[in-house]
Parts: C-alpha cells; sequence; structure tokens
C-alpha cells in the first residue's frame, strides 16, 4: 500500500499546514497595505481575520495573492492617472495638493453635518451650527495650502475639528458663555507638516479640537504592541528554561551544587514573580486600551 500524498492546489500548492510565523508574514504585508492605502479598513479587516483562521498554504496564499510580497517594487503606476488628483510625492509634501477644495462650507440648522474620509481641505472653510453640530475631520484629508483655517460660528450648537498627528494648530475663536478648545495648541508640527488655524465665534456653544489617528492606523499600533508583547513573552521564559536548566545540571555536584541550585531556585522563583507582574500590568494596560477603542468607536458611531 502507498502512503497518500498531501492534495495540491490547481496552482501546485500543496496542502501542507501553515505555522504561526507564516500566518505573522501574511498578517505584516497586510499591515503594510493598509499604511500604504492599498486596502481600506474594511479589507483589511477580513483579511486579517482569514489570516489567523487559515490553517494552510493554500488557504493562506489567496489573501495576499493581489499584494506587492515585502522587498518588491510593484509595476510603475501608469503616466496617465483615472483619478483627479494632482500627483504628489509621499509625507506631507504629498498632501499639499493647492487647488480650491472639495468642499468650502458647512451648515447645520436643528441637525448636523460632517467632513470626513478623502477630501481637499480649502485654504478657508467657513461652517455655521445654530442647535445642531458639525465635524471637520482632516485625518484622511489633502489641503489646498501649507496652512488652513476652519471658520467656525456656533450659536448654541457645537463643532468639532479632528487633526492627524503631526499637524500644528492654532487657535484663534472668541467665546460667549462658549468657548473653543485650546489643548492641542503648542505642540510642535513635523517638518513640512501643514498648519491649522482655529477661528471663528462661539455663543452658548463651543469648539472642540482633537488629535486622532485614523482606525487604520490605531489597528496597527495595536498589532505592534501585541507582537512586542508575545516577543517579551517569549524572551522572559526563555531565561526561565534557561534558569531551569541550570538548576538541574547543578543538581548532582555535591553541597556546593546544591547551594548553586538552591540559589537557581531563588532566581527562577523571583524570575517567575516578576513575570507575573508583568502579565499582570500587560492585563490591565490592555483593559484600558480596550476601553479608549470601545470609547472611539462610540464616537465615531455617533458621529456617523
Amino acid at each position: 500500500m502507498t502512503d497518500e500524498l498531501p492534495d495540491e492546489h490547481p496552482d501546485g500548492l500543496p496542502e501542507l499546514r501553515a505555522s504561526d510565523a507564516d500566518r505573522e508574514q501574511v498578517a505584516e504585508v497586510l499591515r503594510d497595505a493598509v499604511a500604504e492605502g492599498r486596502l481600506d479598513m474594511e479589507e483589511f479587516e477580513e483579511r486579517l481575520e482569514a489570516t489567523y483562521k487559515a490553517r494552510t498554504y493554500k488557504e493562506l496564499a489567496p489573501i495576499t495573492r493581489d499584494l506587492p510580497a515585502p522587498g518588491v517594487t510593484p509595476p510603475p503606476v501608469p503616466t496617465v492617472s483615472m483619478v483627479k488628483q494632482p500627483a504628489g510625492a509621499g509625507g506631507w509634501a504629498g498632501r499639499i495638493v493647492g487647488g480650491d477644495g472639495s468642499s468650502r462650507w458647512g451648515v447645520a440648522v436643528l441637525g448636523g453635518f460632517e467632513r470626513k474620509g478623502r477630501w481637499t481641505m480649502p485654504k478657508r472653510f467657513n461652517s455655521f451650527a445654530f442647535w445642531g453640530g458639525g465635524v471637520i475631520d482632516l485625518r484622511e484629508a489633502n489641503f489646498a495650502d501649507g496652512e488652513v483655517v476652519v471658520n467656525c460660528v456656533a450659536i448654541m450648537g457645537g463643532m468639532s475639528v479632528i487633526v492627524p498627528p503631526g499637524v500644528e494648530v492654532l487657535v484663534r475663536g472668541i467665546g460667549v458663555m462658549g468657548g473653543f478648545d485650546h489643548s492641542e495648541e503648542g505642540v510642535e508640527g513635523d517638518p513640512g507638516a501643514p498648519r491649522v488655524v482655529v477661528t471663528g465665534f462661539a455663543f452658548w456653544g463651543g469648539v472642540g479640537v482633537e488629535r486622532k489617528v485614523t482606525k487604520a492606523e490605531r489597528l496597527r499600533q495595536k498589532e505592534e504592541r501585541r507582537l512586542e508583547k508575545l516577543e517579551r513573552k517569549a524572551a522572559r521564559q526563555e531565561e526561565l528554561e534557561e534558569s531551569r536548566r541550570r538548576a538541574l545540571e547543578g543538581s548532582g555536584s555535591g553541597d556546593l551544587g546544591h547551594r548553586d541550585s538552591l540559589d537557581e531556585a531563588r532566581s527562577i522563583h523571583r524570575a517567575a514573580m516578576e513575570q507575573h507582574r508583568e502579565l499582570m500590568r500587560e492585563h490591565r494596560e490592555a483593559r484600558r486600551e480596550e476601553r479608549r477603542e470601545r470609547r472611539d468607536d462610540r464616537r465615531d458611531r455617533d458621529r456617523d
């Protein structure tokens, strides 16, 4: 009787079991893709979930089939662009695109408005809220100029201006029985980053300014922290195993070996206690992070 060979995929991939390292490699390609804008948030979450559920190479292969591998230069972009956006370099220089902006004003009367996602912030955006509210989200926006003005007039209403990290913020608004949030002032901007000036008038209302990363970036940072924790845990486990091995080697060497074994046992105990304390700290930090994420998700849903 002959041994059965593993089934093969039509592309030639055998039904071999994938390891944790294989899944992490695919997850890293996905994180790079969402950071570069090749995947949106929904696609990233779907593919990441499929990655950690995959058990074989056959299941892993389609997840990154349409993405460039790490270290591989993708094909050159066609010279004729199908998107009406000026070409730009990477980083902040690529986000200061000039032009008139895709939206220049917003009004909320007994209601609300929002500007978010991919849009172009003009040199001056005027907004008005009366018994209503508005959201001006610049985290994924391009900018018509290196300095832009968000003019907010809030009468018994409120405005929220959200900027990405690295952007300098100046607040020059006036509040009467209301106010403007100055908490994000004084933070130095990145080289080449735009400056956002928040101005206007608030009467029985308020204008808030927040500095937040995008949901995709927040998820990427969470993945990085998770991998760092796994690495620290593996390093601590290796130290404990090495201490146990030395203790076992010294246990058969007479009185001197006995004393060394006791010292090693004490060291193992101290290391184990330190590992327990570190795990408890990480657990508390994870719970705080989950609460922050739930709070941010609720805010995003409320705005939606």
